[in-house]
């Protein structure tokens, strides 16, 4: 039996894609490639030839997943794929709830429909379907309420409540769910092989090290005057392959009839200027640094409280530090100044 990846030639699903095949699984790998990339494909497949399958295409096309299922007998889907940036969200909302909520509606139509059962959904969710938590609730538990403030966040908790709709059916008793509800993911694999390449860049982490590598003028901070240690915002970050375990040990936790929600962070908070200092030391290069106002609807503080999926799943992270976080990010954008187009 085979996992289909959906979205997996983007950031985090190629990350998974390659813990998968270095597991010894068979893998299908189905993204658009609107913002992912057929080079990391490639690669994987030229280090594990013979296990993944990569095929084109838009998972809003339910007839085209539902062909995927049945050729390859996918019994797990790990469903990656959507639309992921907030500004851009509040823009075209109607991008996003087609892509991101249409999109998932097709995938379970196709597993409904499938010839061979597929019992086993790992969703790709998101901390934005918290919003704002109040200060009270940092750190944030899986239970704060979920109240997001963009289209993208909404498209997150729309999907969640899909997916529990999906689990109650009276046929879905060898069904089972996991909704894992992402923190800010950085870094890259420690092989070197695969990294972080967005068109347009809006993350913090590979925004730093552009501007290091000279390929952006400066970095802004936007806002210097929150309730925090250093005035910045402060964030959650966890590296993509410490995601990607956590999306392991669900699978392996997964049974019949169960669903499960885990939010996926450290447990601590860096901020901007943390970030950016970090990566002054790691790089050795100088940043600069432009203060600008605050964006609307940023938090001062949010941080994950990873207690319940390190009781339940025995899931730590590997790595804590954020220089090692960077380190790793930086010597594949050494290696690839031009993304994967280098």
């Amino acid at each position: 039996m085979s996992i289909l990846v959906t979205g997996g030639a983007g950031y985090i699903g190629s990350h998974a894609v390659q813990r998968l095949l270095r597991d010894g699984r068979t893998v299908v790998s189905v993204d658009n490639l609107f913002r992912g990339h057929a080079r990391a494909m490639e690669l994987l497949k030229g280090a594990h030839p013979g296990r993944l399958t990569f095929v084109r295409g838009d998972v809003t096309d339910g007839a085209f997943v539902r062909g995927l299922l049945d050729e390859h007998r996918v019994d797990t889907v790990m469903h990656f794929a959507a639309l992921a940036y907030v500004g851009e969200s509040v823009d075209n909302p109607l991008e996003y709830y087609h892509h991101n909520v249409t999109g998932l509606a097709g995938v379970l139509r196709a597993c409904e429909q499938a010839r061979s059962p597929v019992t086993r959904f790992v969703f790709s969710s998101s901390c934005s379907t918290y919003g704002q938590p109040a200060p009270e609730r940092i750190p944030v538990r899986e239970d704060c309420p979920q109240a997001p403030v963009s289209p993208y966040g909404r498209t997150k908790l729309i999907g969640e409540m899909m997916l529990r709709d999906f689990a109650e059916r009276p046929a879905a008793r060898d069904w089972s769910c996991a909704m894992l509800r992402y923190f800010n993911v950085c870094g890259s694999d420690r092989s070197g092989l695969l990294g972080e390449d967005h068109t347009p860049e809006t993350h913090l982490v590979p925004v730093v090290l552009q501007a290091a590598l000279g390929l952006r003028p400066h970095v802004g901070i936007f806002g210097t005057d929150y309730p925090t240690p250093d005035g910045t915002c402060v964030r959650d970050y966890v590296h993509v392959e410490d995601l990607v375990d956590a999306h392991v040990r669900v699978l392996d936790a997964m049974r019949p009839g169960t669903l499960l929600a885990y939010n996926v962070g450290i447990g601590r908070g860096y901020s901007v200027r943390e970030i950016i200092d970090a990566a002054r030391r790691v790089t050795g290069r100088d940043i600069r640094v432009v203060e600008q106002a605050r964006r609307a609807g940023d938090p001062p503080v949010v941080f994950n409280d990873p207690a319940r999926i390190s009781r339940e799943l025995g899931w730590t992270p590997g790595v804590t530090s954020l220089d090692e976080m960077i380190a790793s990010a930086w010597r594949w954008m050494l290696a690839h100044p031009k993304g994967y187009a280098s």
